[in-house]
């Protein structure tokens, strides 16, 4: 199956083990989202015309290195739609997707027990492995999995950083988990919706190993243009996140490339 220029060989990790990290010039790129975010602020107006869902609870989970300080203002936003959202409050991501497991659950598990409901799991870069991870952990608690920019395509050298979350985490980028299939699982269909949104200009991973193989509840957005440190920040990726969390709990349908930021969304799966 082929998807934005992606070829899967239908093991759920596609062709992904070989992939190289994106371009230093991307990297140098990165200072966008500073941009990105100053556009978002400005464009809050049309932000709050999204599609508004039933306000169930929203776990965002940061990306490496960051703590949910990053994720103040994608929280935010979706606080003013109604969500009932959460951070982490794990401090800062020091990477260990084993060793995170058990205090994720644990989060998870205190969500649901406070609300009666199902979650929401919203991931941003390593954040989203874990989410991934965690859905297929606690697939009752689970509504459905949105990811941002998240390498979860078993490949050790698709990202600028891998050297530096080994030496951190002490955990090689997937090396260490209890067996391979563990990462085969995480990177192959969940049995909830999901979405994984990406752009194709993101400095610090592999847009590829972003990439999930499009099924009747999983597909992939790409936001042209895009940063990686920005995805949090940039207003198509807001849209798309709340239009994603306005599905009715036990539906899906693709997403539609339309709203106020239409053209920032490149082409739907193939």
């Amino acid at each position: 199956m082929t998807t934005a220029g992606f070829t899967w060989s239908g093991s759920g990790t596609g062709d992904g083990r070989g992939l190289r990290p994106p371009s230093k010039l991307l990297w140098l790129t990165e200072y966008r989202a500073l941009w990105e975010a100053g556009f978002a602020l400005t464009a809050s107006p049309l932000l709050l015309g999204a599609p508004r869902g039933d306000g169930h609870p929203v776990l965002v989970l940061p990306g490496f290195l960051v703590s949910d300080l990053s994720t103040t203002m994608l929280r935010g936003y979706l606080s003013l739609l109604g969500y009932d959202t959460h951070g982490w409050e794990l401090g800062r991501n020091f990477g260990g997707i084993a060793r995170m497991r058990s205090k994720l659950r644990e989060r998870l598990q205190r969500i649901v027990a406070s609300s009666g409901k199902k979650v929401t799991l919203v991931g941003w870069s390593l954040g989203g492995v874990y989410a991934r991870d965690l859905a297929l952990a606690m697939p009752e608690a689970v509504r459905s999995v949105i990811t941002l920019g998240s390498p979860f395509s078993r490949s050790p050298n698709a990202s600028n950083i891998s050297d530096l979350y080994e030496f951190v985490s002490g955990e090689g980028p997937w090396d260490h988990l209890e067996a391979t299939h563990e990462f085969d699982a995480i990177a192959g269909n969940l049995p909830m919706p999901a979405t994984s949104i990406w752009s194709k200009i993101d400095g610090v991973v592999s847009w590829r190993s972003s990439v999930v193989e499009p099924n009747a509840h999983a597909e992939n957005i790409e936001v042209i243009g895009a940063s990686h440190i920005g995805l949090g920040a940039n207003a198509a990726v807001l849209w798309a996140v709340a239009d994603r969390l306005a599905q009715p709990d036990g539906t899906f349908a693709p997403f539609k490339r339309g709203g106020p930021f239409a053209i920032a969304y490149g082409a739907a799966n193939t």
